[in-house]
């Protein structure tokens, strides 16, 4: 709904680069709450370049509303093309992993199309971990640790999904990213190593002895590095697909275990 203050603050907010500047002014109006003092500073954060999640204190993701602060990995739509291949591979009650959890979006969007399920979310960040287990609340655990280290003893071969959005990004590319993710998000959520598939090999090396004959990994990459992807999976006895979803521009490898 227009307004003479939307119209003002859109405006601004276009002055300055954004691209979706009535969106993001109907967003910090409602961060706003009618609060003059507040609106201000939010206003003054996202002008300032802060990403609009971060102002916001959370992001749209799968049709949730992810909690986000400070430094964590901010969701991106181009996941659910993870979401939607995982999903399809469960039933409620089934055992999940979501890996490299980030704020736990994979989690709660899982959660959100199939029900009830035997989840456990790790990552390596604290503050991701604080973040992602606000997020889930009582419908999972979420631990802290590298990669599999911390995962319960009673999923071990017993997982029915392993569903993944490690970093991939190869690390001299980092320097060209866009500023609100190379300045604010935390390094760790995004340096893949120098091809960008560090944590795509150590996870196809690992994952056999936490899934199920049969079960899944369903892991974000980029198109360009699918095949690479593929290839270490494959390396490691698993048969594999890659799934993109042109309407988020989202690429996975599946990576299936021999029944």
């Amino acid at each position: 709904m227009t307004s003479p203050a939307r119209d003002a603050l859109a405006a601004r907010l276009r002055a300055a680069g954004s691209v979706f500047a009535e969106d993001e002014a109907d967003l910090l109006l409602e961060a706003g709450d009618g609060d003059p003092a507040r609106l201000r500073s939010v206003v003054q954060r996202r002008l300032a370049g802060e990403p609009l999640e971060y102002v916001l204190g959370w992001a749209a993701f799968d049709g949730h509303r992810i909690r986000v602060t400070q430094g964590v990995f901010v969701p991106r739509a181009r996941t659910t093309a993870v979401v939607e291949q995982a999903a399809r591979r469960l039933q409620r009650y089934d055992r999940v992993v979501d890996l490299c959890c980030g704020a736990g979006a994979i989690s709660v969007a899982l959660l959100g199309r199939v029900g009830a399920l035997d989840l456990v979310a790790a990552d390596i960040d604290p503050d991701a971990v604080d973040v992602a287990a606000e997020n889930v609340g009582d419908r999972g655990i979420v631990v802290a640790g590298d990669l599999f280290d911390p995962l319960p003893d009673r999923f071990r071969g017993a997982v029915d999904v392993i569903a993944v959005n490690a970093p991939y990004v190869p690390t001299a590319s980092i320097a060209t990213m866009p500023t609100e993710a190379r300045d604010h998000e935390h390094r760790i959520a995004l340096d893949g190593g120098a091809d960008g598939l560090d944590l795509h090999r150590r996870i196809a090396a690992g994952a056999g002895e936490w899934l199920r004959p049969g079960g899944a990994v369903v892991i974000e990459v980029s198109a360009a590095q699918a095949p690479g992807s593929s290839a270490a999976f494959e390396d490691a006895g698993f048969a594999t697909s890659v799934e993109t979803d042109d309407d988020v521009d989202g690429t996975c490898v599946v990576a299936t275990r021999p029944a």
